[in-house]
């Protein structure tokens, strides 16, 4: 592998991940490479008719984004190569009326989003962003995204004077323990956190005719920006590296592979909470692009069968510090490559047929490839993969890359292995 363009690639997945702090904005910085790439925007509201041979891309809820290119060939011959992922990650949502005051503080109320390892958000520099949605002075409904950006919030952690069993058996009620707190009282204390909102936004976007501030969804984010670590910069750490790695894969690989196939990107939202959502993975976005896209019902099916999806989702690696959480056979190492998830009880769609065409194209690039199945004595996570193949009849597989502390405020990767797995992408895409 040649450094250069290793270094090349993880600066572009930082800059990527730095500024990707909710769904909403991972899908405008998505959204603004597509386009620099000669994609075309599609509006679901607008008739498509028969596209042409060209590079196209769909937005729903402006969280999800499915992104494919077409070829002059038919696709009920040639059916689409498909690589999906999902925008969300675990963190702290703002409630509809969050204002708190106590002991002269002021707080927000929060509710977790998704299976948050919630300790790790203690103590930490947090800022918040999201969307929107106001009316201006013609009382028109609008939207936009909001960044606050700077270090504005903290959730401090109790003394371990006041709990001196905090190392043993500490427990965090979300309810109680996890409003953040913004500032100290005073006569400058914002009305609500709708007023908040509205001048912020005034301040980050003077352009803007907003009168009032109607709705939102805010989410907190740790400022800490994504950084390369290890001695050798061996590791990646970051924020929100499940999943928006494997987006940020996805994407590159498929504004560099060419338009020489037929190929498609989906990432959704709310994978962490189930995917049942119109932008969700068992919603209905993907299944209603392939089907405008099908000159028939016949036709359609026969792309189906003609079609593949990769499902990439971070993979566990193997822990030195609880190795035994693990199958001693099955524990995959950071930067050994992409990692095969099989289940029999399908909680992975994985099956002999397409973890074979895998490898086969691993081997193509000449890329390691890791296996990783759960101790036999433990419950195992789920996919957008298993939703997909039932959904669509589509042949699927789960893939994804080893990461320590899933689920917690920051996660850490290895920093070869992301430009591995987008070899394996490109030439999928090929």
């Amino acid at each position: 592998m040649a450094n250069s363009s290793i270094t090349d690639f993880n600066r572009q997945l930082l800059s990527f991940l730095a500024n990707s702090p909710t769904p909403f904005h991972a899908v405008a910085e998505m959204t603004k490479q597509l386009e620099q790439s000669g994609f075309k925007q599609l509006n679901e509201v607008d008739k498509w008719g028969t596209l042409s041979a060209g590079k196209y891309y769909v937005t729903r809820n402006s969280s999800s984004l499915v992104a494919f290119t077409l070829t002059e060939h038919s696709l009920a011959e040639t059916g689409f190569h498909m690589v999906g992922a999902h925008t969300d990650s675990p963190c702290l949502h703002v409630k509809p009326s969050p204002e708190q005051e106590k002991h002269d503080l002021w707080q927000l109320g929060v509710e977790v989003y998704g299976g948050a390892l919630l300790n790790p958000w203690f103590d930490r520099d947090l800022s918040m962003a999201g969307r929107v949605s106001y009316v201006d002075s013609s009382n028109e409904l609008k939207h936009t995204l909001i960044d606050f950006k700077k270090a504005l919030a903290t959730i401090p952690s109790l003394a371990i004077h006041l709990d001196r069993q905090a190392n043993k058996e500490r427990t965090v009620n979300a309810q109680d323990h996890l409003p953040p707190i913004l500032m100290q009282l005073n006569g400058d204390t914002p009305a609500s956190f709708r007023e908040l909102l509205l001048s912020q936004v005034k301040l980050q976007q003077p352009e803007l005719d907003i009168s009032k501030v109607l709705d939102y969804e805010i989410s907190l984010y740790d400022t800490q920006a994504p950084a390369l670590t290890g001695l050798n910069d061996d590791f990646i750490s970051s924020a929100r590296l499940d999943n928006l790695l494997s987006c940020f894969i996805g994407l590159s690989s498929l504004l560099t592979s060419g338009s020489q196939r037929a190929s498609l990107l989906v990432c959704s939202d709310h994978e962490e909470v189930g995917s049942v959502s119109t932008s969700g993975a068992q919603g209905s976005f993907l299944e209603s692009i392939l089907l405008r896209l099908s000159s028939d019902i016949e036709a359609h099916h026969r792309m189906l069968q003609r079609s593949m999806m990769i499902s990439a989702d971070n993979a566990h690696a193997i822990h030195p510090n609880y190795s035994d959480k693990h199958d001693a056979e099955h524990g995959p190492k950071l930067n050994h490559g992409p990692v095969i998830k099989t289940n029999a009880n399908q909680r992975y769609a994985t099956n002999s047929e397409t973890s074979a065409y895998f490898r086969q194209l691993c081997e193509q690039v000449d890329v390691p490839v890791q296996d990783f199945v759960v101790r036999s004595d433990m419950g195992c996570g789920s996919t957008i993969g298993p939703i997909t193949a039932g959904l669509l009849g589509v042949k699927t597989l789960d893939i994804g890359l080893p990461t320590f502390a899933m689920h917690s405020i920051r996660e850490l990767a290895g920093s070869q292995d992301g430009f591995l797995l987008n070899k394996v992408f490109t030439q999928f895409f090929k």
